[in-house]
C-alpha cells in the first residue's frame, strides 16, 4: 500500500507564518527526496547531487534546490549532499526523526487492511488503538501482531491522553466521516489522514486526505488521453 497519493494537505492554523510562506509542493516532495535517499542510501554511497536526486525522481536540479533552501543550506561546495547527514534533517523537518503513537478510527476492510500495512512502522508510526461505533466490533482482537482490540469512540480522549497520540487515521463511510473527524479533533487529534471520499470541513487540525477513486480517475483519463 502506498501512501504518498495523498492528495489535499491544509496546514492548522496555528502553524507559524515562516511554514504558510513554504509551497505545499514543496513539502509533499520533501517525502520523496527522503525516501529516495534511503535508497541512495543502502547503495552505500555517501553523497549526491541535486542532479541525480532531480533525475531519479523526474525533477531538475534547479527544482530540488529551490525545495530544500526553504528548509536551510545543505550541501557542500564540490561535494554536493552528504547522504546521511541530509536524511537526518529532512527526517527533523518532518517530524519523522521520533516514534508516533496513532489511532486509528473504522476497523472495517480498509481499517484492518491499514493495520496490516508494516510501512507505517517503519517510518515511526505506530496504530496504537483502534476505535469504531459498531457494537459488534467493539472489545474484538483485530490484529494479532499488536494485540490490538478496537475499542469504544467514548474511550477515546482517556487513550489519546495514557497513549500520548496526536495523529489519527480515519476509515470510516463517507456520510460519517465529517462527525468522527470533529469528534477526533474534540478529544485531542492534531492531525488527520483522511481516507474517506468526501473533503472534510477541518480549519483546527492539519488534514491529509487520500482519495483512491480520484487516481485511478487520473490514469484513466491519462490512459483516454493516449487512446486506450
Amino acid at each position: 500500500m502506498v501512501l504518498r497519493t495523498a492528495t489535499k494537505i491544509r496546514r492548522p492554523r496555528r502553524s507559524t507564518r515562516k511554514t504558510e510562506q513554504i509551497p505545499t509542493p514543496a513539502i509533499r516532495r520533501l517525502s520523496l527526496y527522503l525516501r529516495q535517499l534511503e535508497v541512495v542510501l543502502g547503495s552505500e554511497r555517501r553523497t549526491v547531487s541535486s542532479r541525480q536526486l532531480g533525475e531519479a525522481l523526474g525533477l531538475s536540479d534547479a527544482q530540488v534546490r529551490k525545495d530544500l533552501a526553504y528548509f536551510g543550506q545543505f550541501g557542500h561546495p564540490g561535494i554536493g549532499y552528504r547522504v546521511d547527514e541530509l536524511i537526518q534533517r529532512v527526517r527533523r523537518i518532518l517530524g519523522t526523526d521520533k516514534n508516533w503513537n496513532v489511532l486509528l478510527v473504522g476497523a472495517g476492510n480498509l481499517g484492518r487492511a491499514l493495520m496490516s500495512y508494516r510501512g507505517f512502522a517503519k517510518k515511526g508510526f505506530h496504530i496504537a488503538a483502534v476505535f469504531d461505533t459498531d457494537r459488534e466490533l467493539i472489545g474484538k482482537r483485530v490484529d494479532a501482531a499488536q494485540k490490538l482490540t478496537v475499542q469504544p469512540m467514548e474511550e477515546m480522549a482517556a487513550t489519546i491522553v495514557k497513549r500520548s497520540i496526536q495523529l489519527g487515521v480515519l476509515a470510516v463511510p463517507a456520510d460519517s466521516a465529517q462527525k468522527v473527524a470533529d469528534r477526533m479533533v474534540e478529544a485531542g487529534i492534531r492531525g488527520i489522514l483522511n481516507f474517506a471520499p468526501i473533503t472534510l470541513r477541518q480549519d483546527v487540525c492539519a488534514m491529509a486526505a487520500v482519495d483512491l477513486s480520484v487516481h485511478l480517475e487520473q490514469l484513466s483519463f491519462q490512459l483516454r488521453g493516449a487512446g486506450a
